[in-house]
C-alpha cells in the first residue's frame, strides 16, 4: 500500500515549488507517472523512496509514515522494503553479478538464499553471467541486473526511473514485462516514472504531471 497526501518540495536556490497529486495504491496496484523533463517526475520518485524530504505532506508505505522515521530507521526501511530501478546501472563494478545480489541482501539485512538468487538469475536470463564482472555485461544484461538488484530482497514497493525511454520497441516491452512480472511475484506495488507514453496501455492507474 502506497499513499501520499499534499506533497510539496522545493530545491534550494530555485524558485519553483513542486506540488504533486495524491497517490493511493492498494495491494498489487501499479502506477505510471508520465511527464516531460523538468516537471518533477524524478523528484516525486525520490520523495516516495525517502531520498528527499518534502516541505509538506506525507508518504505512507505499508502503513509506515516514512517521513516520521529517523535517518537510520529510514535507511533500514528503504533497504528492506523498497527496490529502485535506475535508468543507468548502479551495480558495483568491482563485483560479479552474483556478488552484487549478495551485497544487496547484506546491506538490506536480509538473509542470503543462494537458491533464490539462482532462481532469479535464471528468470531474468542472467544465469550465464553469474560470475561475470559488471563491466563485461551488455546493455540489456545491465538493465536486467538492475531489475534483479531491485527485487532480490522482495520489496513492498518497486520504483523505476525511466526504465524504457532509451530502448527500441521490442526491448521496451521486454523490460516492462519483466518489471510487471517481478511486481506480481513479489506482491509489490510498481511505480514507473517516465516520459515514454508507449507503455501507458499497460497501466490502469496513470498520473500525468
Amino acid at each position: 500500500m502506497v499513499q501520499t497526501d499534499n506533497l510539496t518540495f522545493h530545491y534550494k536556490r530555485e524558485e519553483q515549488v513542486f506540488r504533486f497529486p495524491n497517490i493511493a495504491l492498494k495491494e498489487h496496484e501499479n502506477l505510471l507517472i508520465l511527464g516531460k523533463s523538468g516537471i518533477g517526475k524524478t523528484t516525486l520518485l525520490h520523495l516516495l523512496a525517502g531520498l528527499l524530504k518534502p516541505i509538506s505532506g506525507s508518504v505512507v508505505i505499508d502503513e509506515v509514515p516514512i517521513n516520521s522515521l529517523s535517518h537510520s530507521q529510514l535507511d533500514k526501511f528503504r533497504g528492506q522494503n523498497i527496490g529502485l530501478v535506475f535508468q543507468k546501472s548502479h551495480a558495483i563494478r568491482s563485483l560479479s553479478v552474483y556478488d552484487n545480489l549478495r551485497a544487496r541482501l547484506f546491506f538490506g539485512k536480509k538473509p542470503i538464499n543462494h537458491n533464490a538468487i539462482d532462481s532469479l538469475l535464471k528468470e531474468l536470463d542472467l544465469s550465464e553471467t553469474k560470475k561475470s564482472k559488471v563491466n563485461e555485461l551488455s546493455e540489456g544484461q545491465l538493465q536486467r541486473l538492475g531489475i534483479a538488484i531491485a527485487v532480490v530482497h522482495h520489496p513492498q514497493l518497486i520504483l523505476a526511473d525511466e526504465p524504457t525511454s532509451n530502448l527500441d520497441d521490442e526491448n521496451c516491452n521486454a523490460v516492462l514485462q519483466l518489471l510487471l512480472q517481478q511486481a506480481e511475484e513479489n506482491s509489490a506495488n510498481l511505480v514507473v516514472i517516465t516520459h515514454d507514453s508507449r507503455i501507458k496501455s499497460a497501466f490502469n492507474n496513470v498520473i500525468t504531471l
